[in-house]
């Protein structure tokens, strides 16, 4: 087998604060923290005098983690993509939540941007998409009954 597991999705922010305190407030929980640079980062992202923190948030059941990356060196002047939803190679990150109004409610201060509305499929899930911190698209599912 040439896959063993997924290990985590990388996203990269402009205010890592900001993203850790939405994904915790989404429910995930902070694995870590740490600062990164040197020779080894700059091999392995093909960049020259790397510096960064990065935080790792996982799920509660510790079978997904998120890495989220903020760079001090090298900078980049383009800006976070805001692109529509359906625009190809646009990463979207979705999470199975028991109640998709309360924590639309709860993720609003933390600059959650609700797109479309909270669409009903059948009497199968609840299911709405929200653009986070620097854009990051996040859909919540609130499943109605169980999916078989």
């Amino acid at each position: 087998m040439a896959i063993r597991r997924m290990d985590h999705v990388g996203i990269i922010v402009e205010d890592l604060a900001a993203a850790v305190a939405f994904f915790v407030e989404l429910g995930l929980e902070l694995e870590g923290e740490a600062s990164v640079g040197g020779p080894w980062a700059d091999d392995l992202l093909g960049l020259e005098g790397v510096r960064a923190d990065i935080a790792v948030v996982r799920t509660p059941d510790g079978h997904a983690r998120v890495e989220l990356s903020t760079f001090h060196s090298p900078t980049t002047a383009e800006p976070a993509p805001k692109s529509p939803v359906n625009t190809p190679g646009t990463l979207r990150l979705t999470f199975a939540v028991d109640d998709v109004d309360e924590v639309l409610d709860r993720l609003r201060p933390h600059g959650a941007e609700l797109l479309g509305i909270v669409a009903q499929y059948e009497d199968i899930y609840r299911y709405c998409y929200v653009r986070g911190p620097d854009g990051i698209l996040v859909g919540l599912v609130e499943e109605l009954r169980p999916i078989t």
